[in-house]
């Protein structure tokens, strides 16, 4: 394990925006211990209209079907009239609608009491990943950094997975990413992250602010 040159020059946007960074995961806390269970079950709907699709896309979707107020009540007809700025919008919208039948008990969303109920940050990700339709490891981590839990999950998406094989935190990029993988992947950014001294929610706001220039969610 090494600090290689591409490190350095990640370490050197670190120091220009880490108050940036640290504040941000701070409102992602916020969301978490201000929010209402609506307001957690939108955070979880945003990282259903994520894959394959851009986050800001993804968040319009989410904002104007909570203007409309079709995000807790419409159908997946009605929905995916909205996701048109998101690939694959049929089965999205299904996916909403599913989501949102799990997380309502007597008539009322109970999103936030029901991750409450589990334990731990893992015990979290693996209900998800097993039970919502269209969320793997990757949406899982991504939902429960943007309220909060990051500090030890990864995002592996492709352009945090590109930047790992830059900093030789892995040989190669994986053609594909099975469970087993993803959690190997993971403890192996855990503990470059632990060398480097950079948390590991940071380190991926980080290296998204390296692709995109900018740290959104």
């Amino acid at each position: 394990m090494k600090k290689n040159e591409y490190f350095k020059e990640i370490e050197k946007i670190y120091k220009e925006i880490k108050v940036d960074i640290k504040k941000r995961l701070e409102e992602f806390k916020n969301t978490w211990e201000k929010g209402s269970n609506k307001d957690i079950h939108l955070e979880l709907s945003f990282c259903i209209l994520t894959p394959q699709s851009k986050a800001l896309n993804a968040w319009q979707a989410i904002t104007n079907l909570k203007k409309d107020d079709l995000i807790f009540k419409g159908s997946a007809e009605e929905l995916v009239e909205y996701l048109n700025i998101v690939r694959f919008k049929n089965n999205k919208a299904k996916y909403l609608v599913e989501l949102r039948e799990q997380m309502t008990k007597k008539g009322k969303i109970i999103t936030k009491d029901f991750f409450n109920s589990l334990p731990t940050v893992y015990e979290k990700r693996d209900w998800i990943v097993k039970n919502i339709k269209g969320m793997s490891y990757k949406e899982a981590g991504h939902f429960l950094r943007n309220v909060g839990f990051g500090a030890d999950v990864a995002i592996l998406d492709r352009h945090i997975l590109k930047n790992l094989v830059k900093l030789e935190v892995i040989d190669e990029l994986p053609k594909t990413l099975s469970p087993k993988l993803y959690l190997e992947i993971e403890e192996k950014m855990r503990k470059y992250c632990k060398f480097v001294k950079i948390p590991m929610d940071e380190m991926d706001l980080l290296l998204w602010y390296k692709e995109a220039g900018v740290i959104f969610k």
